[in-house]
């Protein structure tokens, strides 16, 4: 079976950024996939899970609320590794389109101080999974990171062996 094009990349060298993971036609319309990397893969320790849920619920609702793209926006989650999340948008904006959009969002979680949107019984399938305060110490660094250093080319594997299980890639 081939390998999807997400475990082509590089994650050896892969540093956070905001990257096209892919982009997808539905009819005459694109949907466009970033991968929001807030995490070097493998080096730094991933996003504990309560404050990865938290992003989820602040971020989306940024988003869903943001006069200039709310419309755009089509799906915002966490990645499984749980070193970023992935943001759906229509059309084909570039990573520095959104480089604007996604340092207003974390700001804006890194300034939070409210409830957390959706964290009720009633509105979240796991309303205790959450910690607020981590997750604006990784919004900060984010931001940060964004505004300091911001990247946008994915690092591609130069050949990938996958036998026996085994994926490994040579330089």
């Amino acid at each position: 079976m081939e390998l999807i094009p997400s475990f082509q990349v590089d994650h050896t060298k892969l540093v956070p950024g905001i990257y096209v993971s892919r982009i997808d036609t539905i009819g005459q319309e694109y949907a466009t996939t970033f991968d929001i990397r807030m995490k070097t893969p493998n080096v730094e320790p991933a996003i504990h899970p309560n404050a990865m849920h938290s992003i989820e619920h602040v971020i989306a609702t940024f988003l869903r609320n943001d006069e200039e793209w709310k419309d755009s926006v089509i799906y915002w989650g966490p990645m499984g590794c749980l070193t970023g999340s992935y943001l759906i948008m229509k059309g084909r904006p570039a990573p520095q389109d959104i480089l604007p959009l996604m340092i207003r969002a974390f700001e804006y979680l890194r300034d939070y101080d409210d409830v957390i949107p959706g964290a009720l019984p009633v509105n979240c399938g796991n309303y205790l999974l959450h910690d607020l305060n981590i997750a604006k110490y990784e919004a900060k660094l984010f931001v940060d990171n964004l505004k300091n250093k911001p990247c946008f080319e994915y690092p591609q594997a130069e050949r990938i062996n996958t036998e026996k299980g085994l994926t490994f890639f040579d330089s």
